[in-house]
């Protein structure tokens, strides 16, 4: 049974215990969330696609952990003008681990406590 999910503007196929890193969410480590925004949900023989998401389906997860990604520098330059301009970033993620996807919204055990809307 896989899923994809729709949250901080991209798409993600997911499945149970897949550990995916997304965009920043406002949870601490150990809380659990919920993804709502699903696209499409397969079982194997069944493929439900949403217009745009499937009301019902929900995907379930928690959050493992908060940081920051590899960094990357910005070099601006302009030849024979002396202007050099040199910055570097580091996007902040959350990774997430997939506990359960429900195609009837009925919850996984234990409840979540934090909602991953749209962002």
């Amino acid at each position: 049974m896989y899923a994809v999910i729709e949250t901080g503007g991209k798409q993600y196929k997911v499945q149970e215990g897949d550990v995916i890193t997304i965009e920043k969410l406002k949870a601490s480590v150990g809380d659990k969330v919920v993804f709502d925004k699903v696209l499409l949900m397969s079982d194997g023989e069944n493929v439900k696609v949403g217009t745009p998401v499937i009301k019902e389906a929900k995907v379930y997860g928690s959050v493992i952990e908060n940081g920051k990604g590899k960094k990357i520098i910005i070099f601006k330059y302009k030849a024979k003008k002396d202007y050099r301009k040199k910055q570097g970033h580091r996007q902040p993620y959350t990774m997430v681990k997939i506990e359960s996807l429900s195609s009837d919204g009925t919850p996984s055990p234990g409840k979540p406590e934090v909602e991953a809307s749209a962002e």
